[in-house]
């Protein structure tokens, strides 16, 4: 099969690798119609690592991904082959003490699609998953809809985990494909005012279909004070989806006494100082979101019910051979871009 391997900073190729097989009765072959890139992808594709996740290449990177089933084990039933499914990217034991309290997404033997020396990645033909990482799609749900569910579920999960109140008035700061997923959530709620920092204005200017209270650039404007102004008692919640360390002190001086802080995004940094007399004086809850739990089909859900309509975020489509643009154009931020998906063929 074709496989497009990062083997070095910035550099990817396209080699002929053999086809993965069946070994377990609970296992899938999938054969991989779409692949997202996502920002933790670029993080790889740009430094070679997240934290101590350090890359040994060549690599296969990719993890939003979705496809069509071409071959069970014995004992699936979930699937059958020629079933188009979503993917969560996720591979958990289902033993530990942390699968058994429900807590999936911080499994002891948890292993990540397109995560080094953890599991090989989506870009490329063939995959194989455990039957529980796979999610059959209706005909109203189309690929890429379906590589949109992943970021989409931490979104769901996100705001689940925040348990929000009616009418909370909320700062999201990052308004990237994770970002946006949040306010697509958020508007199948009731809440309050909702306000938007980012510091590209492509992004500010993708937000505004949605109808946020306030959209600002911190790299010109005072975003803190601005929002301060229109909502004096400031935020209920925060959520943090951009990975910028600013953004964490901007997301401590907007809550409110008594708000969450919701830490979504992943910084590109190893440590970040908080403002802690503030935190404390604050009292304010720090919520750190690890990918998500549960939360692939109520992401299905929302997408083939038509409340939650993702289609605009898709932006650009790249064949395998050009991924190295694709991967350029995301990690620049160019041309608008805000979902760049490849076409595996």
């Amino acid at each position: 099969m074709k496989a497009v391997q990062l083997k070095a900073i910035r550099e990817f190729e396209i080699k002929e690798i053999p086809d993965p097989k069946i070994f377990e009765d609970d296992d899938v072959l999938v054969r991989i119609k779409m692949v997202g890139v996502c920002g933790s992808d670029i993080h790889y594709y740009t430094t070679g690592r997240i934290g101590s996740q350090i890359v040994e290449f060549p690599f296969i990177s990719g993890h939003e991904a979705a496809g069509i089933v071409e071959k069970v084990g014995a004992k699936v039933t979930k699937v059958k082959p020629g079933q188009r499914i979503a993917i969560d990217p996720a591979v958990s034991c289902g033993k530990c003490d942390q699968c058994s309290s429900g807590r999936e997404n911080t499994c002891r033997e948890l292993v990540f699609m397109g995560a080094p020396k953890q599991k090989e990645g989506a870009l490329c033909n063939y995959v194989v998953l455990k039957e529980h990482n796979c999610f059959p799609i209706g005909d109203n749900i189309t690929f890429e809809q379906a590589v949109l569910s992943e970021p989409l579920a931490i979104a769901v999960y996100s705001v689940d985990q925040s348990k929000l109140k009616p009418d909370s008035n909320i700062a999201i700061l990052g308004a990237g494909p994770i970002g946006m997923s949040v306010f697509h959530v958020l508007r199948t709620h009731q809440v309050g005012d909702i306000f938007i920092t980012d510091r590209i204005d492509d992004r500010l200017e993708f937000s505004k279909q949605l109808n946020p209270k306030y959209c600002g650039n911190p790299n010109i404007s005072n975003v803190v004070e601005e929002i301060k102004n229109i909502e004096p008692l400031e935020m209920d919640i925060v959520y943090e989806c951009s990975g910028d360390p600013e953004a964490y002190r901007h997301a401590i001086e907007l809550l409110k006494p008594g708000g969450l802080f919701v830490i979504v995004g992943i910084p590109e940094v190893d440590d970040i100082a908080f403002p802690i007399h503030e935190l404390r004086r604050k009292e304010i809850t720090i919520l750190n979101i690890r990918r998500q739990a549960n939360s692939t089909q109520k992401a299905l859900d929302y997408l083939s019910s038509g409340k939650i309509n993702m289609d605009k975020m898709v932006t650009h489509h790249f064949k395998m051979e050009d991924t190295n643009e694709a991967f350029e154009l995301v990690s620049q931020y160019k041309d608008g871009v805000m979902k760049a998906i490849i076409i595996i063929d």
